[in-house]
Parts: structure tokens; C-alpha cells; sequence
């Protein structure tokens, strides 16, 4: 089947489903219908705001459809008023219910940035950065019922730079799903290319990102200060509570030196920028001379 002819349904939020989906359309599959969440609130005015993903498609004349759940639809919803080969899933952030997963002719296909049955679950780049291991990779499966537990299609694993953070993993990870699926999907339409199921018994799970994950102090040992910074910028970021003039402040650590491996050390030896509450950015020496002199 030529990328010309193929109808699907992409549904996705966020970097990792941008990224996946440019790349999509640059080799030339372009979605019949995107499915993103809905507007919401954003800004100190609470303006109204479009994901980007939705803004993207609007600019390439691609429809795109925002429901607020997948469970009760309207009858006159584009997800069931169109006919779609087959759809493809990238961190939309919505439970896909079970009896939509049949609704295209070949399923649902899901991009998933690890190498399953490794690291299922909500948080598969930060737990791997939080961890920090070395190599990790983007797995296409077939959706079923249960979580990231469907048969895989392909994977493709890469080593991880130490300079990497979730924020550009993710679109690292995005940018090589959709080169895999371009590469495979044809395969997988026409019966070539048959899924294989996973090796349940190796599976391992990590669990949903908490903000106050980001906590650490100015002893924390130096390495985990690394893998913590890597594993939650952008969000939920690091921080640490410091006295000041009798106040006990909330002090974001902005930057930290991810090039240097130092042995036995601690967070005051590699934080480089720091944001203390209610004040500017500065470099972390400027905040030991006015906070901690």
C-alpha cells in the first residue's frame, strides 16, 4: 500500500507525538484525522490555548478532532463516520477503550520510547534517565487491552548521550518511531511483517512522575543530582529549600554540568544556575556568596 492511499487516525499530545508525526508526513503519510486533547486554560489569564500539535496540523490542512473522552462519543464523531486502515497512538495521554481498538481495519499501533517489555507505563524516558542507563530505544506494537502489552512490530535501540534530558529524548525517540513506522508500515498492512509477543516474564513497569521527585539537597551525591536533573527537566524540574534570613526559600536548580563525572562529590559541585523564589536566574556562585556567605 503506497502512503498515498493509506487512510489512519493519528492520535497524540505533545512532543514525542509531534515528533512522530512530522516525521509521518515528511516521508509522505499523511493522516486522514488527528485526535489530540482538547484546548485548555494556560498563562496568567487562563487564555484558552491549543496544543501545538493541533496548531501544526491546522497549517497543513490536516482535520483534527479534540474529545473530551473516548468513551461515549457522538454519533456523528469523525472517528466513526470515517473508515480508517489502521490508527497510530503516540502519547496521547487518554485510556483508548477497548472496544475502539477494533474500529480500524489493522488495529491500533502504538510508539513506545523503550525497548519492551522494558520500562511499561507512563514514564518510559524519565524512569530510563532516573536510572541511568545507558541505552534504551523505541518500540512499534499492536495495542491490545492491557498497558504497552501488545505484540511488537520493530524496535530500534540507540546508546544515550549523557547530555540528553527527557525533553529531547522525547523527540529523539519521536523522530526514529515515525522513520520505524514509515519504513514498516506497508509490511505490517500487507500481511509481511507479523508481530511478535513480547516476553511478558522480563517486563518491568514505571510509574507516574511526581513533582516531588525533583527534590534533592545540597549533599545529594553528585551522580543522582545528574540523573535527576536529566530524567525530570523540563518538568517536574529540580529544587531545594535553603534558610535565608530566618525564611526558608524554594531554590529551582536550572542548570547543572552533565560533562563532568565527579567521583564522591555532591550537588554544590556541579550546579551551574539557580532560580531562588520570587528572584532571577543567577549562576550557583553568585547564590552561594548572596545566600549562603
Amino acid at each position: 500500500m503506497q502512503p498515498s492511499s493509506l487512510s489512519f487516525v493519528f492520535f497524540g499530545t505533545g512532543p514525542l507525538a509531534e515528533s512522530v508525526l512530522a516525521t509521518l508526513v515528511r516521508n509522505n503519510f499523511i493522516p486522514t484525522l488527528v485526535v489530540t486533547k482538547p484546548d485548555t486554560p494556560q498563562g496568567r489569564h487562563m487564555h484558552l490555548t491549543a496544543p501545538h500539535i493541533k496548531t501544526w496540523c491546522e497549517m497543513k490542512n490536516i482535520p483534527v478532532y479534540q474529545p473530551e473522552t473516548l468513551r461515549e462519543l457522538p454519533h456523528n464523531s469523525p472517528l466513526l463516520t470515517k473508515v480508517f486502515d489502521v490508527a497510530i497512538v503516540a502519547s496521547y495521554g487518554k485510556i483508548i477503550p477497548e472496544n475502539i481498538l477494533s474500529f480500524p481495519r489493522h488495529g491500533f499501533l502504538n510508539v513506545h520510547p523503550s525497548l519492551l517489555p522494558l520500562y511499561r507505563g507512563a514514564s518510559p524516558i524519565e524512569s530510563t534517565l532516573l536510572d541511568g542507563t545507558l541505552t534504551t530505544g523505541v518500540s512499534i506494537i499492536k495495542l491490545d487491552k492491557e498497558m504497552d502489552h501488545g505484540p511488537i512490530l520493530v524496535q530500534s535501540a540507540f546508546m544515550i548521550d549523557t547530555r540528553e534530558t527527557a525533553g529531547t529524548m522525547e523527540i529523539t525517540c519521536g523522530q526514529l518511531g515515525g522513520e520505524l513506522l514509515s519504513q514498516t508500515l506497508s509490511h505490517y498492512l500487507d500481511g509481511t511483517l507479523v508481530p511478535k509477543e513480547q516476553d511478558h516474564n522480563k517486563a518491568t513497569f514505571c510509574k507516574k512522575i511526581e513533582k516531588s521527585l525533583g527534590e534533592i539537597t545540597l549533599e545529594t551525591k553528585a551522580e543522582e543530582v545528574q540523573r535527576k536533573f536529566r530524567g525530570l527537566t523540563p518538568w517536574p524540574g529540580l529544587y531545594f529549600f535553603h534558610n535565608h534570613d530566618g525564611k526558608q526559600i524554594r531554590v529551582k536548580v536550572t542548570l547543572v554540568d552533565l560533562s563532568t563525572q565527579i567521583i564522591g562529590g555532591t550537588a554544590k559541585d556541579i550546579i551551574l544556575e539557580v532560580t531562588p523564589e520570587g528572584k532571577s536566574k543567577m549562576d550557583f556562585e553568585s547564590f552561594k556568596r548572596g545566600y549562603m556567605g
